[in-house]
């Protein structure tokens, strides 16, 4: 049983935190040099699939929502004896 939604976007942009944090780790350690300005590409890249993957899984949610609200409204129709005015 799932807790919670799945969230692709914070998967990736965790992975990217990781991965920097990994390059830099090694060029602090001394197993090889990381320049300075290499965390500008890679944190856009990350960041710019974790926005599209984000954005993606939003639109898949919500279209699934769409979907089984409509088909739970289709049987019933609305009724007309009831205290709400009809104009």
């Amino acid at each position: 049983m799932l807790l919670h939604e799945f969230r692709p976007g914070r998967l990736l942009v965790g992975l990217t935190a990781l991965t920097l944090v990994a390059v830099y780790a090694g060029d602090l350690a001394g197993a090889w040099t990381a320049p300075w300005y290499g965390v500008v590409p890679v944190l856009c890249a990350g960041l710019g699939t974790a926005g599209f993957a984000g954005w993606l899984s939003y639109e898949i949610r919500r279209r699934r929502s769409a979907r089984s609200l409509s088909a739970d409204s289709s049987d019933a129709p609305a009724s007309s004896s009831g205290s709400q005015a009809i104009k």
